[in-house]
């Protein structure tokens, strides 16, 4: 039997259009290709109403004479900005704000680390005290601020009797610079040192046991093995840590209004001469006291600024240490 030419050629390949390819082939390419962009849409619009917009018009009602009851005033340009960098409240202002974040953000990390390192080393009833480091965080600042202002009391205080143990004269925590910096300085890192621990302590419970295993052998101890292996492996924590710390205490407004008996009666000015007033609540003063929205929202712009540069310090730690590794 023989078989011609014709039927043992092979029947030419068809290609199809893209205009004939199946339904269901054309659904998954534009599936792979939309889906994401439809799954981050509802953040960027979350961002834009509740965070890019008032950002805009917060910059656009610091260039008017905005008043907070009688509403726009008129356009002003840049004269809220002149006033603010001749204004020797908000240059003091500034000053306590940097001031309060050095004394309370440097010994609160410092302490959270050195508690994290307790907490790692297998200590009895670990969930207890883990629980127990994070419940200064979860009271009230209220109720933190009212106990703290009986701590720093000048005359039936217990820090002022304390002090008498050792023959210091008591202290008027209120009416000092520096001992009413360190006093609202004292609950912020009463709050904050306990959930910063608790960073570290998940950071540090993440780096290989071998590494400790083999400085052991080498004969380290713990405080090199720490400082030679623990801290350099948590550094992107540590970072985060100080970056946050740092953003937070830029912002610190209710442990100082608190701390101040006048806030109660809406008269609070950081202290009888300011001498612990925040941006924050300089600007507090500035827009829901002296309703004057304009220059309240000069002040919120120059405060977005710290931060922003603090980001961009941020982004450039956080590259050289991934290069770095």
């Amino acid at each position: 039997m023989t078989v011609t030419r014709q039927e043992t050629e092979t029947a030419p390949a068809v290609s199809v259009s893209p205009s004939k390819e199946p339904k269901r082939f054309r659904l998954s390419h534009w599936d792979a290709r939309y889906t994401p962009y439809l799954i981050i849409t509802p953040f960027f619009l979350v961002f834009g109403i509740f965070g890019l917009y008032p950002l805009i018009y917060t910059a656009w009602v610091s260039l008017h004479d905005w008043q907070l009851i009688d509403g726009n005033q008129g356009f002003v340009g840049l004269a809220n900005y002149v006033e603010l960098f001749g204004d020797t409240k908000f240059w003091n202002a500034l000053f306590n704000t940097l001031s309060l974040f050095v004394l309370s953000t440097v010994p609160q990390l410092l302490a959270a680390l050195g508690l994290a390192a307790l907490l790692d080393r297998g200590l009895r009833g670990s969930a207890f005290w883990r629980a127990g480091v994070l419940l200064p965080n979860v009271i009230s600042v209220a109720a933190v601020a009212l106990v703290f202002a009986q701590f720093f009391g000048r005359d039936f205080g217990i820090v002022n009797f304390l002090l008498g143990f050792v023959g210091i004269d008591p202290i008027d925590w209120r009416a000092e610079t520096w001992a009413s910096h360190l006093a609202v300085s004292t609950m912020v890192m009463w709050r904050w040192t306990g959930y910063n621990a608790l960073l570290y302590l998940a950071a540090m419970q993440s780096v290989p046991k071998d590494m400790y295993e083999s400085a052991t052998l080498d004969g380290a101890g713990r405080w090199r093995m720490f400082w030679s292996i623990t801290v350099p492996s948590i550094r992107p924590t540590i970072l985060f840590t100080v970056v946050t710390s740092t953003i937070g205490g830029l912002q610190l407004f209710a442990e100082p209004a608190l701390f101040d008996p006048g806030f109660a009666a809406n008269n609070s000015t950081g202290g009888s001469d300011r001498q612990f007033q925040t941006l924050v609540l300089y600007m507090y003063e500035k827009g829901f006291r002296l309703f004057d929205a304009g220059y309240a929202a000069t002040i919120a712009w120059m405060l977005f600024v710290v931060v922003l540069l603090v980001a961009l310090v941020n982004f450039t730690l956080t590259r050289r240490i991934a290069g770095k590794e």
